[in-house]
Formats: structure tokens, sequence, C-alpha cells
């Protein structure tokens, strides 16, 4: 259900703004993308999971927060970053 640290680190050097950089917006809503995805796979299988659905609701509230916080402070990294994820149309 969690993504492996190769996938995380693999995550954090496409989407950093600078070296180390761990903590940026797009860092973040890409880390939270990819948790969301493998939630949504385990629960083709497992449908009565209960517990983890209010996890992946929790999580997708804070990517929206995310999303919401890049979009007010720079609109064309938030454009750039649901291009390259494929989150909207």
């Amino acid at each position: 259900m969690s993504i492996t640290a190769e996938k995380k680190q693999k995550l954090v050097k496409e989407f950093a703004q600078k070296d180390g950089d761990t903590g940026s917006p797009e860092v973040q809503v890409a880390v939270l993308t990819e948790r969301i995805l493998n939630l949504t796979e385990h629960f083709k299988i497992n449908k009565k999971d209960h517990h983890s659905r209010r996890g992946l609701l929790i999580m997708v509230g804070r990517r929206r927060r995310l999303l919401d916080y890049l979009k007010a402070k720079d609109f064309n990294r938030y454009d750039v970053l649901i291009k390259k994820l494929g989150l909207r149309k």
C-alpha cells in the first residue's frame, strides 16, 4: 500500500525545485499522488477496507489543500505540476 523508498527518491528527484528539496508543494503532491494511486488499486481488491478508505480521504484532502496553496502562490508552477501528474484535463 505504501510506496518504496526507491520510488519516493525518484519522485523527489523529479519534482524537486533544487537539490535536497523534499518539502516543496510539488514534491509533497507527487508523493501523495503515488500513495493515492496505490491505495485505489488496493481498493479494487479489498472493497470492504473502510479503515484504509478513511486514510485515502485524508490524503486526498491534504493534496487538495497543497494544490490550492500552490495555485494561489504561483499559478505557473501549479499548471506544470498538474500536467506532469495528469490530475486534470
